[in-house]
């Protein structure tokens, strides 16, 4: 957690500038009055890379680029090669870079890498940082699963578990903007990121040089239906869903998806002088602030999202 540069000291470079996550980072380092260079390279461009930190000497490097599929997973099924490449080749390259050169890398990863299980039940103790991944129902959490091992053993690499991310605007990466679309969904309670409380926090911790692999969620687990029902009485007071089962969401999907709740303890006592909202407190404020920005659009209700 220390020998990095220090906070007057520190350049980020930013890989991802064209993400959803990416650009959110970019707006709050520059708020913050960071000196950040977004890079061109693609992440398992080794040369290219190391073109862009010769140019840049950052002190810090934020790796929010990677494949997730559009509109979803599925797409990983049938395009392996180009999630390798971007998952495993790319993510590793940036680690092994940053680990030669002494350079703090934080990287945006996955919790989608387990499933709830006999030891890991609904409702009791979560999966933590030292538990192996268990969920191999996608390819790509195949992939993320497979690089979180290795990038165990660089010292200078902080991996972050995001889950089902969320934001207060209506972006079609946004978890709750995707399953109000869904004609049904399952109910199941899951760890999430509340995205506009926690990047901030990531933020925090590539500063102090904090590294390890850290679950990425705000505390606790919330279900599907209790993020709709926040969504109708915040956002959208017309709308109505219905729900189904697992078997029958597997009809209608190509990869299976993660169901888990990760432990929260590691992140919480990472930064102690931080107060951190539990997922439902969370989600209630992300609801208000998402009814608020749309209405200060000026287009709020026509654009809330239908069901085609």
């Amino acid at each position: 957690m220390s020998g990095f540069a220090a906070k007057d000291d520190q350049v980020y470079l930013l890989f991802g500038k064209n993400g959803w996550i990416g650009g959110m980072l970019i707006t709050m380092l520059r708020a913050q009055g960071k000196t950040v260079h977004l890079a061109d390279s693609r992440t398992e461009n080794r040369a290219a890379v190391l073109a862009e930190i010769e140019k840049y000497k950052p002190t810090h490097i934020l790796n929010a680029a990677g494949v997730t599929g559009r509109p979803n997973v599925d797409w990983c099924e049938t395009n392996r090669v180009a999630t390798i490449r971007a998952n495993v080749i790319g993510s590793l390259t940036i680690a092994d870079i940053c680990e030669e050169l002494h350079i703090h890398h934080c990287l945006f990863a996955t919790g989608c890498i387990f499933e709830y299980d006999d030891e890991h039940v609904i409702g009791g103790k979560g999966f933590t940082e030292e538990d192996t991944p268990n969920f191999a129902g996608s390819f790509y959490s195949q992939t993320k699963a497979y690089v979180e091992q290795m990038l165990k053993e660089y010292p200078n690499t902080l991996t972050l578990r995001v889950r089902m991310p969320i934001s207060d605007d209506l972006s079609p990466r946004n978890f709750i903007t995707k399953i109000v679309k869904y004609d049904k969904v399952v109910n199941i309670p899951n760890s999430m990121t509340v995205l506009s409380e926690m990047l901030p926090l990531a933020l925090v911790m590539a500063e102090r040089g904090i590294t390890g692999i850290m679950n990425f969620c705000n505390p606790g687990a919330i279900s599907h239906n209790q993020c709709l029902a926040l969504y109708k009485q915040y956002v959208d007071p017309e709308y109505t869903w219905s729900n189904f089962n697992l078997e029958e969401q597997a009809k209608v999907i190509v990869a299976a998806r993660s169901n888990n709740t990760l432990d929260h303890s590691k992140l919480v006592a990472a930064l102690p002088d931080i107060h951190i909202d539990d997922i439902h407190t969370a989600m209630e404020k992300c609801m208000q602030r998402m009814r608020a920005n749309l209405e200060a659009d000026g287009n709020y209700p026509a654009c809330l999202p239908r069901r085609s």
